[in-house]
């Protein structure tokens, strides 16, 4: 599955110079927030490729113009063709503000999505807007990451975390990070394309997970 990852930045080479050959096929387009919603309608419409997002701290907009055809994951734990993704919009409360939330807030998100993730045995991918407290944030509230992520990495291990938050003029930035569960966080602050194997996550229905797994048959059954 190849992947097309946006964040925070609507690029020029996409948005005013967008190139087909040079980006190729892409499967899915996965936005960790603080993106304008006709630059993501326009990114679908080019690739022809499905939407999933999670809000970030300067997403207002979504309320009244939601990315076209765009399905939104934040707080929830999400079956895509098999790949399980997790998501946790927002940032650090540092005003008032719909997307940002205490760390005792997003550790109580994180504490609703764990029955669906243990159903489904796990997850895939953890897609955020801030970081991980520790792992490519900063020191001000604003841009400082949760420690309630930490739980969910080593929980599940997933094989990546996609965020974005921490801009690349900022300073400080790296693209990819190594986290001790074996997950490899990536900021996809501007856009990053990720490909995943069919063999690295399993096919839908194939989980392992008895009883998810019989209910994922059931409901293709009855299509």
């Amino acid at each position: 599955m190849k992947i097309l990852a946006v964040a925070d930045n609507e690029e020029k080479a996409l948005w005013d110079y967008y190139d087909k050959d040079r980006l190729g096929q892409i499967d899915l387009i996965i936005s960790c927030g603080d993106i304008d919603p006709r630059y993501l309608d326009f990114l679908v419409s080019m690739t022809n490729a499905d939407l999933l997002y999670v809000r970030g701290n300067h997403d207002e907009i979504y309320d009244r113009i939601p990315p076209p055809g765009g399905i939104c994951i934040d707080g929830k734990v999400y079956d895509y063709h098999g790949l399980r993704v997790m998501g946790l919009g927002g940032c650090q409360r540092y005003k008032e503000g719909r997307d940002m939330y205490t760390e005792r807030k997003m550790s109580s998100r994180i504490h609703r999505l764990v029955p669906k993730a243990d159903l489904m045995n796990g997850i895939d991918l953890l897609v955020t807007h801030a970081p991980v407290r520790g792992y490519g944030d900063l020191d001000d509230l604003p841009h400082r990451g949760f420690q309630c992520f930490d739980s969910v990495l080593n929980r599940y291990r997933p094989l990546y975390m996609l965020h974005g938050h921490v801009h690349k003029e900022y300073g400080h930035f790296l693209r990819e990070r190594a986290h001790p569960s074996g997950t490899k966080i990536l900021n996809v602050c501007g856009f990053y394309v990720l490909e995943i194997g069919k063999e690295q996550y399993p096919e839908r229905g194939k989980t392992g997970s008895f009883l998810y797994d019989l209910v994922t048959s059931l409901g293709r059954k009855g299509n």
